[in-house]
């Protein structure tokens, strides 16, 4: 009976490590393969296609790994009494270094996996959209788009940031701020909330 544990458990650690690394040779070059993968892994190919049978279920495991990380936070803060544009501010702090792990996402959601991870990211959209029509209808948020799409823009600039940013804490402070912004956020509210 121990023997089977700990058989679990070291395949568990295997496929945790594949995807741990998968992410940075991924953020490193989208194209990479399995192989390569495998390689900085430290294991052979065969092991990596035993995890994961293709290159898409990989991407979707990595995907479905961000978005329970980033759906845990948006949960947690949202249940705070806290205003609409003082939880978003909450929840980009939070969520940065998620963000910031998982921006090669954006850049594989580009291409051909892009209506796997689109598929996958549906949960963390409607709490983005829930949040932000909860900012529009105190008043908090513009209401010049619905708040599915509202959202969308407005956490697309935090990916952007993450992608082309590497000093995470002032990317942070960039991505907070704009995003805010674009929510319709007066920039001297939206400086004061970060400062907070």
């Amino acid at each position: 009976m121990a023997t089977e544990s700990s058989r679990v458990r070291s395949m568990n650690e295997t496929r945790d490590r594949i995807l741990d690394v998968a992410l940075d040779v991924l953020g490193e070059n989208p194209d990479a393969g399995m192989g390569d993968i495998a390689s900085a892994a430290g294991v052979v190919r065969r092991t990596v296609y035993g995890h994961f049978p293709s290159r898409l279920d990989l991407i979707r495991t990595l995907t479905e790994r961000a978005v329970a990380e980033m759906r845990s936070v948006l949960t947690e803060v949202n249940a705070t009494d806290a205003e609409a544009d003082a939880t978003w501010v909450e929840f980009i702090a939070r969520v940065w270094p998620v963000a910031n792990r998982y921006r090669v996402l954006l850049a594989l959601r580009r291409g051909e996996y892009g209506e796997a991870i689109h598929s996958l990211l549906g949960p963390l959209d409607e709490l983005l959209a829930d949040l932000v029509e909860r900012g529009q209808d105190s008043d908090v948020f513009a209401q010049h788009l619905p708040a599915g799409i509202l959202s969308q823009i407005a956490y697309g600039v935090v990916f952007a940031i993450a992608d082309s940013d590497s000093d995470l804490s002032n990317g942070a402070r960039a991505a907070t701020i704009t995003s805010l912004l674009m929510l319709g956020v007066p920039e001297t509210r939206a400086i004061v909330l970060v400062g907070e």
